[in-house]
Formats: C-alpha cells, structure tokens, sequence
C-alpha cells in the first residue's frame, strides 16, 4: 500500500457529504488537508473537529469553484508549504431540478454546467502544472453513475456527469508518461444534501428519494477514495462504478416496505 501520511489532499466541496467524510478519513490516515467549499463557517467546524481527534493539520479556503479568477488567484497564493498538492480530489458539484429538457430552468442548467464542469476544469487547471512537474501527484474526479447512462429529466445533470467521464479519461491520456495518477469515482444513490438541493429545499421531496431502501453514505465513498489514493504508485484505478445493493442502474432500485 502506498501511504498518504503527511501528503497534502486538496479536496474541494468539502463543507458537507462526500467532501467532509473524505476529510475525516483522510486526517485518520494521517493527511494534511486543504478543504474547500463556499460554506466557511462549516469548514471551520470541520477543521477544528479533526485537528481536535486526529492532530490534522488543516488549511480552509473559502472558494466558489465557479469563479475563474477566484480559483486561480487562491491556489496562486497558498504558502509555500501549501503548493505542493499531492492528491486533488475534484468533489465540489450538484445537481438542480428534475424536469424534461424543453421545460427546464436555464438558471439550473447554467448552475450545473458551471459547477461540475467549468469549476472541476478551473481547478484541475490551477492544480496539475505543479503535479507535472514535481512528477507526481493524483486526481480523483467524484462522477456519477448519471455520468454512464442519461436517465427522464435528468439531461444536464447526466451530460455534466458525462462531461467528467470525459475530462477524466482525457486527462489520463495527457498524463500518459509521467507518474500522476487519475482516478474517477462514479457513485449511485448516497443520501446527502444532493437531492435537498436538487429540488431547491423541498426536503420532504428529497426524503422520498431514499425512501424504503438503504442507500449508500458518503463514508461508503470516502472509503473508496482513500482506497484510490492509497495503492501501490504503480497502480492506477481508472474507475469505480459503486452503488447500493438495491441499486442496478440510475432508474432501477428495489424499495421494500
């Protein structure tokens, strides 16, 4: 096993879900981190709950991946002993509306397209040069089992989820040569935030998502990634399609009761 004690894991949308659980398990396995998300004051919560269990040293970055020159001006000026980013774990995204293409809300899509695409771009742009050229690091993109097959309303959603898919398999072709590392993890049903956001607040709605199954937590995918990150640095695993065991496709579920 490859050890990611005292590497450096930058881990974006790390305020809550599968950001916050990847933190606390990578401070367990001995990281230094640097969370991002626009959420401060949850971060800080964060930090000081894995400083105060793990001894972790942890550096907070308020930051809307959305915004270009926010990303690159921020990653631009971390401390020198904060530069040397190890492991980029591209988790921050969401997903707005579940409605037919021709009915949808363009504010939504713009959101989507911004957020899971354009910010994991202005991101991984920022962070890999130094990757490149220190020869070695690692990416974790976080996809979507929606990135695989597009399922009824869920068209931009799916197609940022696709454009992931994409950028990941490109970037490892890029990389071909060098010893940074791509990997992309591509969840089904987790119960998160994502559905409360997913229609605007409406919580009863997004409780109906996992209603009468059991659906994945966000440790069951920080458990994968630290998996990811943490294999021998001749191996590299290009992808993980994970889902609940009532799961088989992005539509197909078994609800009992």
């Amino acid at each position: 096993m490859g050890s990611v004690k005292d590497r450096i894991v930058f881990v974006t949308g790390a305020s809550s879900g599968i950001g916050a659980s990847c933190a606390k398990f990578f401070a367990e396995a001995g990281a230094k981190l640097i969370l991002a998300a626009r959420r401060s004051d949850r971060l800080e919560t964060l930090a000081a709950e894995l400083h105060r269990h793990h001894g972790t040293d942890v550096r907070i970055l308020k930051l809307d991946v959305r915004d270009r020159q926010q990303v690159a001006e921020t990653l631009a000026t971390l401390p020198q002993n904060w530069q040397e980013i190890d492991i980029l774990i591209n988790n921050a995204g969401l997903s707005r509306g579940l409605d037919k293409l021709h009915e949808g809300n363009i504010d939504d899509w713009e959101e989507m397209i911004d957020a899971n695409v354009k910010g994991l771009l202005y991101v991984t742009r920022a962070v890999v040069p130094g990757m490149v050229e220190r020869d070695r690091g690692h990416i974790i993109n976080i996809g979507s089992i929606a990135g695989r097959h597009a399922y009824p309303n869920g068209n931009v959603y799916c197609a940022s989820k696709a454009a992931v898919r994409a950028i990941t398999q490109g970037l490892k072709q890029d990389l071909l040569g060098t010893s940074v590392r791509v990997s992309e993890v591509d969840p089904g049903l987790v119960e998160t935030e994502f559905s409360d956001v997913r229609f605007h607040g409406d919580t009863e709605r997004a409780k109906k998502v996992y209603e009468n199954l059991t659906p994945l937590t966000p440790d069951d995918i920080a458990d994968i990634v630290l998996f990811c990150a943490s294999r021998p640095l001749h191996v590299n695993i290009s992808e993980v399609l994970v889902v609940p065991t009532e799961q088989a496709t992005a539509t197909q579920v078994v609800r009992r009761g």
